[in-house]
């Protein structure tokens, strides 16, 4: 069976930022997800360009998604535009956060 864009978002989902509990897709961290066998290619942000874990995170995305059958390279390309924001985080997300559904 070829691997989804569901298994990759199921790996991303053990993926978090060290300074926050939350995982990196309820954070509104993953723009996109492809998945072109054996490759996936990956478009996400940080919290800020100043994050101290640039390079830890995708690290560990690159090693959970490269567990996936029919994966052999995970490419992440790190974007600013569209910039993060809290608005991005998901309801699950606000919830473990404490945040008001203001």
């Amino acid at each position: 069976m070829p691997a989804t864009s569901d298994d990759v978002y199921d790996q991303l989902r053990q993926v978090f930022d060290p300074e926050i509990p939350v995982n990196i897709v309820d954070l509104g961290l993953i723009y996109d997800v492809k998945v072109e066998e054996p490759k996936v290619l990956i478009t996400m942000t940080l919290t800020s360009q100043s994050c101290p874990e640039a390079r830890t995170i995708p690290d560990v995305m690159r090693r959970r998604c490269n567990t996936i059958e029919g994966i052999e390279e995970t490419e992440i390309d790190i974007v600013f535009e569209p910039a993060w924001t809290p608005q991005l985080i998901s309801e699950e997300g606000r919830k473990a956060l404490g945040m008001d559904d203001d």
